[in-house]
């Protein structure tokens, strides 16, 4: 298929594209990825739409776009063009070329073959160090930018290109099949040139006995290559050479003498004097090579002679560090990505706790102090009844529901340690410790509230008929990685676990949205800014099935649109529940009608004094035995 080139002003201002094959429309404009033109300000982010037919490019011109397109000199709207033909938009020049990769299969001999390991190419200097430096700068920025590996190569192509000014072929090329059993090996001497003779110029290098080039061809996959002739050539880089840089892992240069052979074919084409491989030595880039190919200047070639390999030096060790570069920043960007895809499984706190440590230190169990939430989702059952015919929608719904838990528990700073069902669990204070765990905890709580008291204002909204009910409880526990030989997970285990699942559990039982224990209350009552967090006494309970009762409290949001209750309502509340407890029904009762009817809390103080007409059972002690759920 023909490439698309274009070509801006400066060198870096370029790329190649292969044309669709099935006749697919595409466009070209400032923002129309993959065929963005990004560096010409003349061209309007959706320009033209091209459309390969099989033997002539077509091209429409967007009618939004600004500036005009032109065609053999004229412009024009629409137009149909030839392979070799150009157009112009805006500084850019678009051509059209059917240019083809086929790799050599004859083995010439070069004049000159000289393997550089990578620590002697950095011994030596740059000649022109700050433009080689400069045009480095910009691989990062390269790198880190580049969406895809196909945009990523592009660029790393343009680069040499713009580096080695020799240089007329560049390719990135991948061994698909690096684990093919390698056949014998013999030992073979080289000499350079005429002007390396001396012994100490001969080097000794590993060649095959009996070399592969057909398969090592159809094992090479190319990732990108462009070159400088905007005409119709055939190029041919040579197979041999690509193995000789591969099976030894260090750059690899052959320079062959044009007049001494009859068959053009053996390397990239008739005008190529030299050409050196360079593996990317990564485990970011397995199997990736960077090809590069040029002539010398005629001013430098006498006749059969050519220049040695130190004409090409600053060439290689300029592709030996953006090879190298390239493999280091490419490790890097997979292994952010790595790190990302563990956000489904870590809490970024932990990745953050994770970074540049060792993970069995980072996630071994120990024992620490926790808050530790319990969110549960009411309305599931009845939802289930209703949708029995729509399981998936209510899927989707119930996964809505606990994705607004868990996403506020990890924005929140907590961990997300396990899923009960209809239910999430998250934990604060591991594995950073901090002293605002309980504040954090709570705030993450009434921002689960709001959401859902949000969803339940709209009636088309998918969560508007759910609610959740949360307990919180905080104490020493055991945090970390936890499990068996087969399977482990990151959670938290102990007391504090149990008693946040029955605060939540009781919820349902004194009609409160979210209730903390006594270390939690105590704690807020001691730290806590009242304009963010309140607290009150609910009861003095005995939850079925434990011996030791427990003060309940109800977490609150401040006075405001959020909760109707005052703070002197809340005086009002707990002076009733000190009444209560003494066992003084009447004034308990009293009092609770000083908060207001729709505080549903106060319910059920009321329908115990009520269904007891205001008189303590004998043998009182203050405390509520609740019955099983």
């Amino acid at each position: 298929m023909p490439d698309l080139i274009a070509q801006g002003r400066r060198p870096q201002d370029r790329w190649r594209r292969t044309l669709p094959d099935d006749g697919s429309p595409t466009t070209i404009g400032r923002t129309s990825q993959p065929w963005a033109v990004t560096w010409d300000e003349r061209i309007s982010r959706q320009h033209a739409t091209i459309t390969w037919n099989g033997n002539q490019l077509e091209v429409r011109k967007v009618a939004e776009a600004r500036n005009a397109i032109f065609y053999q000199g004229k412009q024009c709207d629409q137009f149909t063009c030839s392979v070799g033909d150009h157009f112009v938009i805006g500084q850019t020049t678009f051509t059209l070329l059917d240019q083809q990769l086929n790799f050599s299969q004859v083995d010439q001999p070069a004049i000159a073959e000289q393997t550089f390991s990578a620590h002697m190419l950095r011994q030596n200097k740059f000649k022109d160090a700050d433009r080689r430096i400069e045009t480095l700068s910009k691989l990062p920025e390269l790198i880190a930018s580049a969406t895809n590996d196909q945009e990523l190569c592009g660029r790393i192509v343009n680069l040499l290109l713009e580096g080695v000014p020799q240089a007329n072929f560049v390719a990135i090329l991948k061994l698909k099949s690096a684990n093919e059993p390698e056949p014998p090996l013999v030992e073979r001497t080289t000499k350079f040139d005429q002007e390396q003779t001396a012994p100490d110029k001969t080097v000794t290098r590993q060649m095959r006995d009996n070399p592969k080039d057909i398969e090592l061809s159809s094992a090479l996959e190319v990732l990108h290559w462009d070159c400088r002739a905007l005409s119709g050539h055939y190029f041919s880089p040579s197979v041999g050479l690509v193995r000789a840089a591969a099976q030894s892992s260090e750059s690899v240069l052959h320079v062959w003498n044009r007049s001494m052979n009859d068959n053009p074919n053996f390397t990239q084409s008739e005008n190529v004097d030299w050409a050196f491989c360079t593996p990317v030595v990564s485990d970011a880039c397995p199997g990736w090579v960077i090809y590069v190919a040029g002539d010398f200047p005629s001013s430098t070639v006498f006749g059969s002679l050519r220049p040695g390999a130190d004409a090409l030096q600053d060439d290689l060790k300029f592709t030996e560090l953006t090879a190298t570069t390239l493999g280091a920043l490419r490790q890097v960007r997979i292994l952010q990505r790595r790190q990302d895809s563990l956000r489904n499984f870590f809490a970024p706190v932990v990745l953050d706790a994770l970074a540049g440590k060792d993970p069995e230190t980072v996630l071994r169990p120990r024992e620490t102090d926790v808050s530790v939430l319990f969110c549960d989702l009411r309305g599931f059952s009845k939802q289930s009844e209703q949708a029995s015919n729509q399981l998936l929608e209510l899927l989707h719904r119930v996964s809505g529901a606990l994705g607004v838990m868990t996403h506020h528990i990890l924005a929140g700073g907590g961990v997300v340690g396990d899923f009960h069902g209809d239910a999430a669990m998250g934990f604060w204070g591991w594995p950073i410790h901090d002293d605002r765990t309980i504040e954090k905890t709570c705030l993450t709580a009434l921002e689960v509230i709001r959401e859902f008291a949000r969803a339940g204002a709209e009636a088309d909204h998918p969560l508007a008929n759910f609610r959740a009910g949360l307990g919180i409880a905080s104490g020493p526990a055991v945090a970390g990685s936890i499990g068996t030989a087969d399977q482990v997970k990151v959670t938290v285990f102990g007391p504090v676990v149990n008693l946040a699942s029955r605060l939540e559990g009781m919820t349902k039982q004194l009609q409160a949205s979210v209730l903390v224990d006594e270390t939690t209350a105590a704690w807020l009552r001691e730290n806590a800014n009242t304009d963010s967090l309140r607290v009150r006494r609910v009861a003095r309970v005995l939850p079925y099935g434990m011996s030791t009762p427990l003060t309940v409290s109800e977490l609150l949001p401040p006075e405001g649109a959020d909760c109707i209750l005052s703070n002197d309502h809340l005086k009002f509340y707990e002076q009733a529940l000190d009444h209560f407890i003494a066992g003084d029904w009447n004034s308990a009762f009293r009092l609770l009608h000083l908060v207001p009817a729709e505080d549903q809390v106060k319910d059920f103080l009321t329908f115990i004094i009520a269904q007891n007409r205001r008189v303590a059972p004998p043998n009182w002690n203050g405390v509520i035995e609740l019955p099983s759920k």
